[in-house]
């Protein structure tokens, strides 16, 4: 089955927000299938297991990745080889369970030439009153290390998830998020997925529009909560990370890279 490649729009929407939404992409069939799985549990999957090794051809995780817009979205971001960290499934009971603490997976990871991916897939609709997942756009390129956010309870333009059965969210491993609790009377079910890519994340996608303004505009993005200040660096963060992706030493947004990489004296003593 054909792949639906990303877009180089879609992957700086990516790197400016930190994650993509790709709403309802996986089928019906596949969505029912899944409840019953979901509720029996899955085996754990040593660290670094290849995706075909972990998931063998005919299981429901292997049918679910190879759904053509989640395959294409995972090559686009972790280019081929990829291996799974770990993967876990969140069930939720109805009027059950706390909010988790704003927190970022894993300890404190200052990579910034690779990240991971999380893959969230919703098996079911996700209505308001069911809490869904908490994430705050533009927060992954922010340091910190687990739940050192833990104290925060609201930041402005944080996103709680509402969605159609059937999607997905691929989020880049540094993203402050959080699960939320679940105050309707239906099921929540939630399966998580996180992938170490092996080969470098350079022009991985469909770079077709590479130099498409939208590109810019995408990276150039701010989120409600960024400071006046501090919040630049976000920006600043991103230029470094997408000429990483597209191996363009040059690329830059108001010179704000280039202006503080000026160093005459050392090119001079050269």
């Amino acid at each position: 089955m054909p792949t639906t490649c990303l877009t180089s729009v879609q992957v700086a929407r990516f790197v400016a927000a930190g994650y993509l939404r790709l709403d309802a992409v996986v089928p019906d069939e596949l969505n029912d299938r899944a409840i019953g799985v979901l509720e029996a549990g899955l085996p754990a999957v040593p660290y670094g297991t290849p995706i075909e090794q972990a998931f063998p051809t005919g299981s429901f995780t292997r049918d679910l990745l190879e759904v053509p817009e989640v395959a294409g979205a995972l090559r686009g971001l972790l280019g081929p080889g990829a291996t799974v960290d770990h993967h876990a499934v969140h069930v939720r009971r109805p009027r059950g369970g706390q909010a988790q603490p704003l927190h970022g997976d894993a300890i404190i990871d200052v990579r910034p030439d690779a990240f991971d991916v999380q893959l969230m897939y919703y098996p079911r609709a996700v209505e308001a009153d069911m809490g869904g997942t908490l994430v705050v756009p533009g927060s992954h390129l922010r340091r910190t290390n687990e739940s050192d956010t833990g104290r925060y309870q609201n930041l402005l333009g944080q996103v709680r998830l509402t969605c159609p059965a059937g999607t997905v969210m691929l989020l880049h491993h540094g993203i402050w998020h959080g699960g939320r609790r679940n105050d309707s009377d239906v099921r929540r079910h939630m399966y998580k997925i996180r992938f170490n890519p092996k080969v470098p994340q350079v022009l991985l996608w469909d770079t077709a529009d590479l130099h498409d303004p939208a590109v810019k505009q995408e990276l150039d993005r701010r989120f409600p909560w960024y400071e006046h200040a501090t919040g630049r660096l976000e920006v600043h963060n991103r230029v470094h990370l997408w000429r990483t992706m597209t191996a363009d030493p040059a690329f830059d947004i108001d010179y704000w890279a280039t202006r503080v990489s000026n160093r005459p004296l050392l090119r001079s003593a050269v």
